[in-house]
């Protein structure tokens, strides 16, 4: 006769478990992420997507915190606040803190809007109005 199996749980194991949940939300987001990106024109989206990849990151972690400073000259006419969460997105790529509130973001907004994140809209190309569109 066997013996009774015993279920043995190691104490760092919720820790793995805990590793394995946030890198795969980290994968949603980057999922939605991609979504948001592709439903901007084509010739902001190559310099978007290198700017999310790793090797920016020594691009990415000065950018951030040029725009969080320049929130901070929110009386001046070119800074605003609309530099702050900018800044937090740009560091959110590197600081897990702030990947959190990217995921509360990304959350509130696939609520609010999610046609944002359709896929069948992302795939609409873009159209630059010439001048003679215009006119007519």
């Amino acid at each position: 006769m066997s013996q009774p199996c015993t279920v043995y749980t190691h104490p760092r194991r919720r820790t793995l478990y805990a590793a394995e949940y946030a890198a795969d939300r980290h994968a949603h987001d980057d999922h939605r992420i991609e979504r948001l990106i592709r439903r901007l024109p084509e010739h902001r989206q190559a310099p978007l997507r290198w700017l999310r990849s790793p090797a920016a990151r020594w691009v990415r972690l000065p950018l951030g915190i040029l725009f969080l400073l320049g929130s901070l000259l929110f009386i001046l006419p070119i800074f605003g606040l609309w530099m702050l969460p900018v800044g937090m997105l740009i560091l959110a790529e590197d600081v897990p803190m702030l990947r959190r509130m990217r995921t509360r973001v990304l959350d509130w907004i696939e609520r609010r809007r999610p046609h944002w994140f359709s896929e069948h809209l992302a795939q609409i190309p873009h159209r630059r109005i010439t001048d003679k569109e215009e006119t007519t």
